[in-house]
């Protein structure tokens, strides 16, 4: 069994990789769908994420997708018991915001897709200043208060509003976010470890990193800028932003430590993430069964001092 670990003060315990939804109804089909969730369950690994959101980017959907057959795989596999469920609100067009409204009505929406009576972890997917954070609080606080979810979540907040959430959670006595979903990876390291890291440490709060791999180039997938047609939808994108020297520097650090642990550079990556203080669960995605037993591997990936030293040291921002 896999050594879980508290997501914040929520009493909530997950094993240390957690499950991106994303591909759900996008990049994996209904029935591969079933197939990795199954895998990763099987594996001893509980935390799924996913969002009302997903996978409304996908040309022909609307939305929700990826929620519905998270809900029809509880249904056909009965392992509703076995799953930490996070889900979020906030971010689709068809539900947006956080406010007191729209968090009742679209956890409501949420529910009924995923076929369950209570979500483990409620996310806001994003701030919303324009509602007072003592509304939104107090509407989650409610959401508790009926049962309906366990434990609350921010993703993509800076450190100040995250910083001032966690303080209006004080003075009004309301429910507080236990958990923080911030973009952080080898590489990209500074816009977590600047401000949000001291406050997420100093508070307590779990921290379920997305984007574990940058999209893909922490495998060492691209390596060349031809290497950028390996991806029509982002081999672009990744390889304009990380095909530098600072990126080979990591990947060579990668390439270097995997060769002594006889891992892959993307199970190193994720093990440097698991083993930084604070982090609770790298998120990662899959799309085959056998890409998912790779990266979930990581979790068995025990990196020296040393070779922590060596990931930071060749993944310093240079002046």
């Amino acid at each position: 069994m896999t050594a879980t670990r508290e997501l914040g003060r929520s009493g909530l315990q997950v094993a240390p990789i957690a499950f991106g939804g994303n591909v759900f109804g996008w990049s994996a089909d209904e029935k591969t769908s079933f197939a990795l969730l199954d895998a990763f369950v099987d594996a001893g690994f509980n935390l799924v994420d996913t969002a009302d959101a997903y996978s409304a980017w996908v040309p022909g959907n609307a939305g929700g997708e990826s929620e519905t057959i998270l809900g029809r795989w509880f249904k056909h596999s009965g392992k509703r018991d076995k799953v930490v469920l996070a889900t979020k609100v906030a971010k689709w067009a068809e539900r947006p915001g956080l406010s007191a409204d729209n968090i009742a009505a679209a956890v409501e929406d949420s529910l009924r897709r995923l076929q369950t009576d209570v979500i483990d972890l409620y996310q806001a997917h994003e701030d919303d200043e324009s509602t007072p954070l003592e509304t939104t609080l107090a509407a989650f606080g409610r959401l508790i208060e009926q049962g309906k979810v366990r434990a609350i979540g921010a993703s993509n907040y800076s450190a100040s509003r995250l910083h001032d959430a966690l303080k209006v959670s004080a003075d009004y006595k309301l429910p507080r976010y236990e958990t923080l979903q911030p973009e952080y990876n080898l590489y990209d390291r500074s816009g977590y470890e600047a401000g949000l890291e001291p406050l997420v440490r100093e508070q307590g709060l779990g921290v379920i990193s997305y984007y574990s791999l940058a999209s893909g180039f922490l495998s060492g997938k691209y390596r060349r800028a031809e290497d950028a047609a390996k991806s029509s939808a982002r081999g672009r994108s990744v390889v304009d932003k990380y095909l530098n020297p600072r990126g080979l520097r990591i990947l060579t650090a990668l390439d270097d430590i995997a060769g002594k642990h006889g891992a892959s550079a993307s199970q190193v990556a994720l093990a440097w993430l698991i083993a930084r203080p604070g982090i609770t669960a790298p998120i990662v995605s899959a799309t085959s069964v056998e890409q998912l037993k790779d990266v979930l591997a990581a979790a068995q990936v025990r990196l020296s001092a040393e070779d922590v030293a060596q990931l930071d040291a060749a993944s310093a921002e240079q002046d």
